[in-house]
């Protein structure tokens, strides 16, 4: 099966997205990406691919559009979503190149889906979405529009137009369902695939934590993900030689940095950055303990985060502020500890995680390892997309 894959984003950008892509490789497909020039995080277009237009990356043919580089503005943000729009659906325009199945994953913009929409209408062939992002919910929980402005309707009606024109949708969480049916009142044809960890294992050299019970963050540091929480909670554990590790980069970092020094807490919430995920995957096996935590606000906030899942695939007890999809996943594993989106409940988490002895801990983390590898395995999403796109090509 020839597969044309658009997403926005792609190796070297840090996202599951390139995973899945090699994982139908793998499987016998012959994968074409139409994807932008690497540059989220990074602030710009990463110089050694401004002029890279089309290479081969462990099989899977990628072919890259220019776009404007993501800054931390939101006028910045919002070209960087426009001229991938545009260029993506130009690539298609002069794309003589017959596929037999479009597959897009539908991450933040929604616009993202035009590309795909436009090769369906001009070669006749099925569209499905991998859909691990809402829109226009995801505007909503971030609060860059308002639900009763005019910007907000307008997007609505963009995202239900794009979403209305595919004829399947794989919901990176269950909950994406009834956002679908009761909120852009679309009945589509649905499956279900989580998406798996951006690492499954750690190949990195191995790093050393001092703390006696070591608890790791590592994600975006934004509004949703509740990062005040974390110094907060902190602040109220006796236990001084309990450390929490923080890794990742967001609007929220200056708060996180202020809150640390405000409380005092400089040798005990330790802030070290952005990593990239490789490197970060030695983090995860060194911490003893895994932190998750989405905003339980609208849909957004109940779905999987993709952070439960690389936490899981790293075998480690986990404390999940969740609500929703997540908490439903964190109690099913029965492999940590789900606690209210309040300083004192997570406190109260952590004691009792550190509490715990190390033969406790790895039942566990085992616990979580078992339920990754049955439900959110590479190898197991692959399996799933393939056969959902082998279903709309016959």
């Amino acid at each position: 099966m020839k597969i044309l894959a658009v997403c926005q984003y792609y190796y070297p950008e840090n996202i599951v997205f390139t995973n899945v892509c090699e994982e139908l490789v793998k499987l016998g497909h012959d994968v074409t990406v139409l994807t932008g020039k690497p540059n989220y995080g990074y602030g710009q277009i990463i110089p050694e691919y401004r002029k890279v237009k089309f290479e081969i990356i462990n099989g899977v043919k990628v072919h890259r559009v220019n776009l404007i580089a993501r800054k931390k503005s939101r006028l910045s943000i919002i070209k960087n979503y426009l001229s991938f729009w545009a260029n993506s659906k130009k690539w298609v325009r002069n794309c003589k190149e017959k596929f037999d199945i479009v597959y897009s994953m539908s991450l933040s913009p929604v616009t993202i889906l035009s590309a795909g929409n436009l090769y369906k209408k001009k070669h006749h062939v099925k569209h499905v979405v991998h859909c691990v992002d809402l829109w226009p919910e995801s505007v909503l929980v971030t609060h860059a529009v308002r639900e009763k402005s005019l910007m907000y309707k307008v997007l609505y009606k963009w995202s239900r137009g794009l979403y209305d024109k595919v004829d399947h949708v794989i919901f990176g969480s269950p909950s994406y369902n009834e956002y679908f049916q009761k909120v852009l009142k679309l009945d589509k044809k649905t499956s279900f695939a989580a998406l798996p960890s951006l690492v499954e294992k750690c190949e990195a050299e191995p790093v050393k934590l001092d703390g006696k019970t070591n608890i790791l963050y590592c994600g975006n540091l934004g509004t949703i993900q509740l990062i005040n929480l974390i110094p907060e909670a902190m602040a109220l554990v006796e236990d001084k030689d309990i450390k929490f590790h923080v890794i990742g980069m967001g609007p929220k970092t200056e708060e996180l940095q202020f809150l640390i020094k405000q409380y005092g807490l400089e040798d005990r919430v330790i802030y070290h950055g952005p990593i990239p995920a490789q490197r970060a995957a030695a983090y995860f096996e060194a911490a003893d303990v895994l932190y998750v935590s989405l905003k339980g606000d609208g849909y957004v906030g109940k779905t999987i985060p993709n952070k439960l899942a690389m936490s899981m695939a790293f075998g480690k007890p986990i404390i999940g502020v969740l609500e929703g999809d997540g908490r439903d996943v964190l109690n099913a594993s029965k492999g940590g500890f789900v606690a209210q989106a309040d300083k004192t409940a997570i406190s109260v988490a952590i004691d009792k995680m550190a509490k715990l002895s190390d033969e406790e801990r790895k039942r566990l983390g085992d616990l979580n390892r078992a339920y990754y590898k049955d439900h959110f395995s590479i190898e197991k999403t692959g399996q799933l997309v393939s056969e959902v796109l082998l279903q709309e090509v016959k």
